[in-house]
Formats: structure tokens, sequence, C-alpha cells
């Protein structure tokens, strides 16, 4: 059995992981020392009563014959789904067209699957790791990284003929949330170079100015050009729960017509078996209480601290850090 040779274009190991070991042997030598991680963006906060109410009575129920429910549709629960149908997306994305699944990163990778045959991949520089090695390990062999720097306001140039592009909207790391008229730029390229936009909106949920989008569904055309995933781990503090979404939109299609729903459940019901019966549950408190929202405040309070923190150290801050 021979080696992936896709592996050998790797580095020998994964951003965060590697972050957190140079972290652990600075501390080992330096144990008193103060670091403020720019690592992994983990959350810290504990679940707020009524989630963790709500998946221990749903672990409570799988131990009962009444309650236990083994699998559950390879789509995910349906009051979920419903209920991000008219709480995140205001109706205009119909359950049938949300998939719950174990996290943003893990639909991700599955995305890359469906789209390994892409010819050309676009996605932000700097942007969240697993876009480029996702990529690789499938064997993409034109990936154009699209700088976003102060100089072009962190909004890509956007090079002819792009397959795939990718769009993580607030931006990881920078932190920037594009205009409704950016977002508009995007779908109209995707719309005349028939290129599938795939829109990472895991920090969707921090965007506090309502004229920024906080969905690419908000602009017009984008059902027939995006893909959209998006996670509670930032949302609620789900990041070791695992639980997140991905909507295929019923419009979009392939070049030859077909839906790309149609591979996509295929796909799904293929290599997943669904997210967590108690994770779902958990997922369905969030919308039923709402108390978890002075969580972001704190989130968010802390970056305004980083941001001063890291000013009076002498640094620019745009939206992300940026060298004296």
């Amino acid at each position: 059995m021979k080696r992936l040779s896709t592996f050998e274009k790797l580095p020998p190991s994964y951003l965060f992981p590697e972050i957190e070991k140079r972290k652990r042997a600075y501390l080992e030598k330096n144990p008193e020392a103060d670091i403020i991680s720019l690592g992994i963006g983990d959350t810290v906060l504990p679940l707020s009563p009524a989630i963790a109410s709500a998946m221990e009575r749903a672990a409570r129920e799988l131990g009962t014959e009444k309650g236990y429910s083994g699998y559950v549709k390879e789509q995910g629960l349906f009051p979920l789904r419903e209920a991000l149908s008219s709480k995140l997306y205001q109706g205009k994305i119909t359950p049938d067209e949300i998939y719950i699944s174990d996290g943003a990163k893990c639909d991700i990778g599955r995305l890359q699957i469906l789209f390994s045959h892409a010819q050309s991949v676009g996605l932000q520089d700097p942007a969240y790791p697993v876009y480029w090695e996702g990529s690789i390990l499938q064997g993409i062999q034109s990936l154009h990284l699209l700088p976003c720097t102060p100089e072009n306001a962190f909004f890509p140039d956007l090079p002819p003929g792009l397959d795939l592009l990718y769009i993580c909207n607030p931006n990881n790391p920078t932190g920037v949330a594009y205009t409704r008229d950016q977002l508009k730029s995007l779908v109209q390229y995707a719309l005349k170079n028939g290129t599938v936009i795939i829109y990472d909106g895991a920090y969707s949920s921090y965007i506090q100015d309502p004229l920024l989008p906080q969905s690419i569904y908000e602009i017009e055309g984008a059902s027939a050009v995006a893909v959209e995933v998006n996670s509670f781990s930032k949302m609620v503090g789900f990041s070791g729960v695992r639980l997140g979404w991905t909507v295929i939109p019923q419009e979009l299609k392939f070049a030859c017509g077909s839906p790309v729903w149609k591979d996509w459940h295929r796909l799904s019901c293929t290599i997943f078996n669904g997210a967590s019966n108690i994770a779902q549950k958990g997922g369905l408190a969030v919308f039923e209480e709402g108390e978890w929202q002075g969580n972001l405040l704190y989130y968010m309070e802390n970056a305004r601290l980083l941001k001063e923190a890291f000013e009076g150290l002498g640094y620019s801050v745009y939206g992300g850090v940026h060298a004296p």
C-alpha cells in the first residue's frame, strides 16, 4: 500500500496543535509567563444552564425505553432545522436545505470531497488552514491565495475562472466582516464565472451591526452559487460538544444542471450517520431559551481589550493584528 502522495505536500503538523505544543514548551521554561494565546479559537465560558439541562434530559431519555431514539434522520432533527430556517434565515432557506452536522470543520472536509474535482480554487489569505490543507489532500492542483490586507480593505481581488471560492465572514483570523456591497460583488462574480462559494459563517453571530449581513443568503442570487457552513461552537460555546449545519440550496446546480443538494445528500448518507442526538437537543434549546447571548458580549469585550493591549504595544490593529 503506497502512501497518499498529497501528504508529502503538507507541513509535519496541523497549525493549531503545533501552536499548542510550542506554548506548552514555553510555559515549561517560563512558568510565570502570562500568555495571550492567538491559537485555536476555543471558548471558555460554561454552557448556559438551559442548554446543559436540555442535554442532560436528552441523555436521561436515551436510558428509557420510551425515550431511546437510536439514529436520527440523516439531515438531523426536523425541529432544529425548522428553528434554524425561521430564526436565522427568516424562511429564506427551508428546513430541507439544512443539514445538521458534527461541526463546520467536519462539513468543510466533506464538501472538499464533493468538490474534489475543482480545477481552480481561491481562498482568502490569511484564512482558516483547513481550506488550504484539505484542498491539498484532495489533490487540488491550482490553489490561489487571495491576499486580504489593509491595502485592499481585507477584501480579495478575484482572478477569473475560479471553480471554488472559500469565504470566511467574519474572517478568521482578521475579524473583518464584509459589507452588503462586498458580498454582492462576490455573488456577482460567482454568477458570472460559474463559481461555487463555500461561505463559512462560523463567527456570524458576532456581527452586531444591522447593516452588515450575517448570511450570504441575504444577498440576491446567492442561493444559486453558495453553500453556507455554520456552527454552534462560537455562537453558544459548543466547541467540545460538536454541532453545526450546512445549507445546500435547491437552486444550486452543477454545470450539467444536476442539483448539488442531490449529491450532497448521497454523500452524507454514505459517509456520515448524523450528529449526536444529545447535542442536537442542546442546539434546539438555544432557540427556546436565548440566555446564551450574554456569552457573546463577554467574548466581544475580550476582543476589545485585546485590541487595546496590542495598540498599547505599538501595533496597528485593523481587522487583525499587524506588525508596527
